[in-house]
């Protein structure tokens, strides 16, 4: 992630706001990114300034921290992972990515299956996520603004599924938008993430 350390700014999203029309809006883009993740921005900076001696952590090292530290930076790292894990719809691309998931979920309608009922599972606020674990594909969830164990788990895809991610398009109906999100996935973005966690968790396992 660019900006990785304080001070944090809201950087711009490498699509206009109405690109993942019709399946999330641009009134929800533009409100997630422009008021809740700045929101979470904010708040960061506000704390950090209060102290220098963190002011050179990365955004992931603040994550694993307790406190309001720790649950604003994953506010900060959760979004941008889901945002910068989107892109103007395209058809899934059959790559190494594609046929990991199939190898490990038998298929990938099926991974999508488990996904959708992981993702449906989350009570109250948080996000479900792909992750690379010791060489296995794992879908997780995490409450609130928790951040997968970075020091063991490599992300490789998320959806937020916080009510303010949907509920202007979908209403309470967190089953549509979860089908809505997979057809503005950034795959190429999730290929190259998985490709950078294998050597990752390689040497975890060593």
């Amino acid at each position: 992630m660019n900006n990785n350390q304080y001070p944090f700014i809201n950087t711009p999203l490498p699509y206009d706001y109405q690109a993942l029309e019709p399946y999330i809006d641009a009134t929800t883009m533009y409100l997630h990114h422009e008021k809740h993740l700045q929101a979470y921005i904010d708040n960061l900076n506000k704390l950090l300034a209060k102290e220098p001696k963190l002011q050179a952590c990365t955004l992931e090292e603040l994550t694993q921290m307790p406190g309001d530290i720790g649950k604003n930076s994953g506010g900060v790292y959760n979004h941008r992972f889901y945002f910068e894990g989107l892109q103007p719809p395209k058809k899934v691309p059959h790559n190494p990515l594609y046929e990991e998931i199939e190898s490990q979920f038998q298929s990938f309608e099926a991974f999508q299956k488990i996904f959708k009922q992981t993702a449906l599972s989350v009570f109250g606020s948080g996000y479900a996520w792909l992750v690379w674990e010791r060489g296995m594909l794992r879908i997780i969830t995490t409450a609130n603004q928790g951040v997968p164990c970075l020091n063991k788990m490599f992300p490789i895809l998320c959806i937020d599924v916080w009510e303010h991610a949907y509920y202007l398009k979908h209403y309470n109906l967190r089953g549509d938008y979860i089908d809505n999100w997979f057809k503005v996935i950034n795959w190429d973005t999730a290929q190259m993430g998985w490709q950078q966690g294998e050597p990752f968790t390689a040497s975890v396992i060593e």
